[in-house]
């Protein structure tokens, strides 16, 4: 198993591994020997050089040393205090074969750090040694590739985890790669040193990494979230480039770990890792079958290995039942030799076996041309417990700046309030490892949330845990093409020929589409398209914008629109009259969202959105001399009626929009029209100390046409 993670790495290689999860950005000079790590951490002091490379005193074997007090720079002196006096030495005990070494002073405090600081949940422990097995497995395929030697040993290439819920006891075995003596000093002796980092390094360094190094895991702390569970782990492993197998062993608040030589032959395996994990009092449910298997299918479903659980399972048989003694003399009469049929009754006997638990392979590595519309369906059905068929979906790989794969679903039913955007509809990946479906905007803007789908990269920002989720470029391009496909999808949804699909999408998720208008300026060129409304010449069925447009007369150069709480007010209104006599057609804003909607929008293929109930609607067809003549006839009415009404409207103008209504009320160019007044009133929690600020002034119009007027101007 190569295990990401390790107890003695230098400091500042650490914190600059925990600053760039914490403080993005953050960068400290790269240290590959340890005295050099010291000096640039600011310690002063250095061990001697051994065997032509420098030794962290960590790791000195049969060495003492003791360095003096020093001080660290100001960012490692806040994480982590100063460095203290450490001490390594191999210590004699029972078994001549065991070394023992000391931790550095402060490894219980980093590892406190780990545990609680760089996990937020516990049952990851089993993700990461997992991902940590299969990457172990990942180099031994590899490497086979050019030293076959390696693979004397045919076992298959699989993992296997065994549990005793009794005592509390987690067996995990992978036949990969393992590890010989000096590799578990350096792998399981040092903090965050990744073994199968150091590997995809080298062979990037050497151009010899191919097309399957982007199978190799490079996470730093992985197997140090086995103490998240455990208060004891040891680790057997038996490398194929050594002839013994060695055994590491810790405790999670020790102040040392042990490493000897494994000398049980029943406990001997022929290549690989052996991790065994003593779980916590409180932990120890952890140690049950059905636990464990749920814990594989949720999160390591498609490692691209076979994963074995030890399961209980059991057989019906039928088995004889043994009679009483009277009752078969009874039943049998004086004939003693009277044949009798045997009672038999049925049981279940039960027994333990090795149940392959990742049975599904990842359906989106797949060609789309070889998937088939059920399997997608199936797929969503089982992914993500829905019971109905997706409305639409799309796999697609994307390649470039930010390489991924991806299949997103439309749902055919809406099931979250659209205000909860934490809707765990987008399961994420990395290389096939599940790694969280708790975001908040960073894949997917709110609007969008209620879009399904898995999403899996190979080259995910991921700092020190696999659960930290860096805001980066990476991110910001990945949600971008992302949308930009939900979209896509979307559109051909209301492309279809069957009209009753969109019409069901936009009864769920139309409020989703409106908020968008209002939180995505981006995209509102994607947006509009997508948008549908009641109009004067469509009550009974939704149009689209492109609709709307393309009924337009010649003549028409705005898109008019009017907001009203109902269809009925809408139809009703007097600001209709002059419209409808010229035959354009209106846009009936019934829902609270679509009137903020449309004023976001602002305009749709350089056509605008007017409001045909605010003052000076244009309706192309003005005479300004004849307009000038009704002025000054009716000027002296205007004015009467202004001194009547006073203060409670603005002024008092002729109509050019009315045709059998004698007046209307309408609003002022700026500020909120009638309807969204109303609908700011009823707001609860509304701010009623801005509605003044916000009101709209009110502007008087009269019908110079219509009979009451002209007997008032009479008059």
């Amino acid at each position: 198993m190569i295990v990401a993670g390790a107890w003695r790495r230098s400091v500042p290689a650490l914190v600059r591994s925990i600053a760039g999860a914490r403080w993005p950005g953050f960068s400290a000079p790269s240290s590959s020997p340890a005295a050099a790590a010291y000096q640039a951490a600011g310690c002063e002091n250095k061990v001697p050089l051994l065997s032509g490379r420098w030794f962290s005193i960590l790791s000195a074997p049969k060495t003492r040393t003791a360095i003096h007090k020093t001080w660290l720079n100001p960012l490692v002196n806040n994480l982590l205090g100063h460095c203290s006096e450490t001490t390594a030495a191999a210590v004699d005990t029972s078994d001549p074969s065991c070394e023992k070494f000391e931790y550095q002073a402060e490894v219980s405090r980093l590892m406190d750090l780990i545990v609680h600081s760089l996990y937020s949940n516990k049952e990851v422990f089993l993700r990461e040694l997992i991902s940590n097995a299969s990457d172990a497995l990942d180099k031994l395929r590899f490497l086979g590739v050019t030293e076959p030697e390696l693979l004397k040993e045919a076992v298959d290439f699989d993992i296997r985890i065994q549990t005793d819920k009794d005592n509390g006891i987690i067996t995990i075995t992978d036949t990969g790669i393992g590890m010989t003596r000096q590799e578990l000093v350096d792998c399981l002796g040092t903090i965050a040193q990744s073994g199968t980092a150091k590997f995809l390094k080298a062979l990037k360094d050497s151009k010899e990494a191919g097309a399957d190094s982007n199978l190799i895991g490079q996470f730093g702390v992985g197997f140090y979230s086995a103490f998240l569970v455990s208060d004891k782990v040891v680790v057997s492993s038996k490398s194929p480039k050594s002839d013994k197998q060695y055994v590491w062993e810790g405790e999670a608040n020790a102040s040392s770990y042990t490493i000897r030589e494994e000398t049980d032959p029943e406990k001997l395996i022929p290549r690989g890792t052996r991790l065994t994990l003593y779980l916590k009092r409180d932990d120890k449910a952890f140690a049950h079958p059905e636990r464990i298997q749920n814990l594989v299918k949720n999160y390591s479903q498609f490692v691209s290995f076979p994963i074995y659980t030890w399961q209980e399972k059991g057989f019906t048989k039928e088995v004889e039942v043994d009679e009483d003694p009277a009752e078969a003399k009874q039943e049998g009469g004086d004939d003693a030799f009277t044949e009798r049929k045997k009672k038999t009754k049925k049981v279940i006997e039960k027994y333990w076996d090795w149940e392959l638990t990742n049975e599904t392979k990842p359906i989106w590595l797949r060609n789309p041309k070889d998937v088939t519309t059920e399997e997608y369906n199936e797929f969503y059905k089982k992914t993500f417990n829905e019971y109905l068929d997706p409305l639409a979906s799309s796999h697609f790989t994307t390649e470039g700046e930010v390489e991924f794969r991806s299949i997103l679903f439309v749902p055919a039913v809406k099931k979250d309030d659209i205000v909860n955007f934490k809707t765990k509809n987008i399961r994420l990946y990395v290389k096939r490892v599940f790694i969280s479906d708790d975001f908040e905007g960073e894949l997917f803007p709110r609007y969008l949330s209620f879009v399904k789908g898995v999403v899996d990269s190979n080259d995910l920002p991921l700092n020190v845990s696999r659960e930290i989720l860096q805001e980066s470029r990476i991110v910001r391009i990945m949600r971008k093409r992302l949308v930009r496909k939900a979209f896509d999808m979307i559109l051909g949804i209301s492309l279809s020929e069957n009209r009753d699909d969109y019409e069901k999408f936009w009864e769920n998720f139309g409020k989703n589409l409106k908020l968008g208008c209002i939180e995505d300026h981006s995209n509102h060129k994607r947006i509009a398209p997508l948008l549908r409304f009641f109009s004067s010449q469509s009550e009974n069925e939704l149009i689209s914008l492109d609709e709307y447009v393309e009924n337009m007369k010649a003549d028409q150069k705005d898109i008019y629109f009017i907001a009203a709480d109902s269809l009925t007010s809408a139809r009703n209104t007097p600001f209709l009259e002059r419209l409808i006599e010229k035959d354009y057609e209106v846009l009936f804003l019934v829902d609270p969202m679509d009137e903020v909607a449309i004023q976001n929008l602002k305009s749709y293929k350089d056509k605008n959105f007017v409001d045909i109930s605010k003052e000076d609607l244009d309706l192309g067809d003005k005479n300004e001399e004849k307009e000038k003549e009704i002025k000054q006839e009716f000027g002296q009415t205007c004015d009467w009626i202004k001194k009547r009404l006073g203060d409670k409207v603005a002024s008092v103008q002729v109509s050019y929009r009315l045709s059998s209504s004698p007046c209307v009320l309408v609003s002022g160019k700026f500020g909120w029209s009638a309807n969204m007044e109303r609908l700011m009133r009823a707001q609860t929690l509304g701010d009623t100390s801005s509605l003044e600020f916000m009101r709209a002034r009110r502007v008087f119009e009269i019908n110079p046409e219509h009979p009451i007027i002209k007997n008032l101007n009479v008059s």
